[in-house]
């Protein structure tokens, strides 16, 4: 199956972490990121987050889509790098912050529209708490609930996409599964307003992957973007996409082809001490080769040992996709 493979534009530049301000010396302007991406094979597009050193840069990023014909998978826009954003974005007390939010996201769906994508995701860092005692559930979830309901109302023509994460920068994140990302779309019941599954938070919130995909299903068929990479489990690595979670992987495929997704699959990881346009190459080689697993698969056979539900048949079946005999 051919699929649509996109990734962060800046995640083909440099990185700094916790503990370094950076592990190399070279730094990409907007035009050389761009041509990093149309360098590997496999993508087509660009996500683009509306970061403090991208915001300016609009009319630039506007250039390069037409000079290298790359379309737009989603933009995204940031509620985390801004230290106005220290307690909450949509979810803030502060009716000044909140107020904010609402205009940047505005801004951000406008853009969307005028980049030509659909997909306009928001992934709520700063939206939760870090002690006990420290928030009203309640009323910062009817806030929170509030803002995304003005994005959804804003523009009806581009989907608001919320993206979870079990925690980071906050110990406690308000959107932390996908159970809670589903009550709160059930809760504002906006038709453009999906899920972004983000493969790593999924499994780093022990979730499996392939189960959340049919959780959007049952649920209102609300899964509109993907990121994917890869970690153990323990923290939000953002590693090369199949370096851990083999399995999984091809489990997930599965259930999106049940699920008829046919949406981009954006990678989104940070490949710190590795050339990023070399990690992402290789992530895209990864995805497009378990697919290609996937293609030799018996759909019938694999929907037969579901079924059955007998672990030792699953794992027979495991190795044969793997063995690309299925």
């Amino acid at each position: 199956m051919k699929r649509k493979y996109s990734v962060f534009l800046a995640h083909v530049g440099t990185f700094s972490d916790r503990y370094c301000a950076g592990y190399s010396d070279k730094r990409y302007e907007i035009e050389d990121l761009f041509d990093r991406v149309k360098s590997i094979p496999l993508l087509s597009a660009v996500d683009i987050a509306l970061t403090p050193d991208v915001i300016d840069k609009k009319d630039e990023i506007v250039k390069n889509l037409k000079r290298t014909g790359l379309k737009v998978a989603s933009v995204c826009m940031d509620t985390t790098a801004d230290r106005i954003f220290s307690q909450g974005s949509f979810s803030s007390l502060d009716p000044g912050v909140r107020r904010k939010t609402l205009e940047d996201a505005k801004s951000g769906i406008d853009f969307a529209a005028e980049v030509g994508t659909g997909i306009f995701t928001i992934w709520p860092g700063q939206d939760g708490y870090d002690y006990m005692f420290q928030a009203d559930y309640i009323k910062e979830r009817e806030l929170f609930a509030e803002g995304i309901a003005a994005c959804c109302e804003y523009r009806k023509d581009i989907n608001i996409t919320l993206e979870y994460k079990l925690k980071e920068p906050r110990t406690h994140s308000y959107i932390s599964s996908i159970g809670t990302t589903l009550l709160m779309i059930e809760k504002i019941g906006a038709k453009n307003l999906g899920v972004v599954i983000d493969f790593g938070h999924a499994v780093f919130g022990y979730e499996t992957p392939g189960e959340t995909v049919a959780l959007c299903k049952i649920y209102g068929d609300r899964l509109m973007h993907i990121h994917m990479n890869d970690n153990y489990s323990l923290w939000d690595d953002d590693m090369i996409c199949g370096s851990v979670h083999t399995i999984n992987y091809l489990e997930f495929i599965y259930w999106l082809r049940r699920t008829n997704y046919e949406g981009y699959i954006t990678f989104d990881q940070f490949p710190y001490r590795e050339d990023s346009r070399d990690a992402v190459a290789e992530s895209a080689k990864w995805f497009d080769y378990f697919e290609s697993l996937m293609d030799k698969a018996d759909m019938e056979e694999i929907e037969t040992v579901l079924v059955k539900k007998n672990a030792v048949e699953s794992s027979r079946l495991m190795r044969k996709i793997l063995m690309g005999q299925a």
